[in-house]
């Protein structure tokens, strides 16, 4: 509860809700991706944080896999859209129709109108259509004709993209990339969990899931995450890391004042779900490059050097130095 600038310390029974129902939900999901915890965690942490969370990597490691099971262990409606190059921004966000009978016009919503909505190779669709997300992943609504349409919440968007295949698709702009809370690389599996795969592929489909949480669930634990306490110390952890992406010579567009306040959200969500009322140094270290890569614009010569911007991440919080527990807690 928020009563001025005052925001109530989470309980400890609160704590374990929150830790338990992510659980529930994580070992739900990875029931069906195996092998791949971290990636999981990472994925329900944007769920809870608020955040809409873009999945890249080579075809068949699971992506479209994960984003089907999130979809079916929260008991809403969930939507798939198949970007493809004819797809239209009123496909995407629905179109006003005249109605003959009622001689009225009618507005029929698009798939966005859903609580889980499965972008599927958002990067093949024109960037007409991928700009009709824009607005609806910020503001939680669309407008149409003139009249704004508010989407169900808890509302998250979670889009996949092939960064190998390159022939009939269009580069997500950077004004889209940040509206992603993370970017994820599900990769390869381990040998265990491959053979596991090939073993029992039939019986590991998300159709077979059944909803863990509801979407009231889902948003009364999302509302504890801002209760979750970040102390000054760590927001200057932030701060200074955001502060070397700005200067790093290989780096033309840093770390936005929007980035840093994305990762000090995830690392709220994850805080909660390790269960803990505070979140801690290394809540932001494991979480900064899938919050924050994304967001950076390489300068041209160091695109033609063949650096990434998840490299440039790696040797930036290498070089930050991690506050004290005596800082972190200031």
């Amino acid at each position: 509860m928020l009563v001025g600038n005052y925001v109530q310390p989470l309980t400890a029974e609160e704590v374990v809700d929150f830790e338990g129902s992510f659980g529930r939900l994580a070992g739900a999901v990875s029931t069906v991706l195996l092998g791949k915890s971290e990636v999981v965690r990472r994925a329900l942490t944007a769920l809870f944080a608020g955040g809409h969370l873009l999945i890249e990597d080579v075809p068949g490691v699971g992506k479209t896999t994960l984003a089907r099971a999130i979809a079916a262990t929260v008991e809403g409606r969930w939507r798939r859209i198949q970007f493809t190059p004819d797809l239209l921004p009123a496909d995407v966000t629905g179109v006003t129709i005249f109605n003959q009978a009622k001689q009225v016009f009618e507005f029929h919503p698009g798939p966005v109108f859903a609580n889980v909505v499965l972008a599927d190779e958002i990067n093949r669709a024109s960037p007409k259509t991928q700009s009709a997300l824009l607005e609806v992943m910020e503001e939680r609504h669309v407008t149409v004709d003139g009249n704004r349409y508010a989407v169900p919440q808890p509302f998250l968007v979670v889009a996949t993209q092939n960064p190998v295949e390159m022939d009939g698709t269009y580069r997500l702009p950077e004004a889209q990339l940040d509206r992603f809370l993370m970017k994820l690389s599900v990769g390869y599996p381990e040998a265990d969990a491959e053979l596991e795969v090939m073993r029992g592929a039939a019986m590991r489909s998300p159709d077979r899931l059944t909803p863990v949480l509801s979407v009231a669930n889902v948003a009364r634990l999302a509302a504890l995450t801002e209760r979750v306490t970040v102390h000054d110390g760590i927001y200057d952890y932030i701060r200074r890391i955001a502060a070397a992406t700005r200067r790093h010579t290989d780096i033309r567009l840093g770390l936005s004042p929007r980035g840093c306040v994305a990762l000090a959200r995830a690392a709220r969500a994850y805080a909660l779900a390790g269960g803990r009322a505070y979140a801690v140094p290394e809540d932001v270290k494991t979480l900064a490059e899938s919050v924050c890569a994304h967001r950076l614009l390489l300068a041209p010569d160091a695109a033609l050097r063949g650096r990434d911007a998840t490299e440039v991440m790696g040797e930036i919080l290498a070089e930050v130095a991690v506050p004290t527990p005596e800082a972190a807690l200031r």
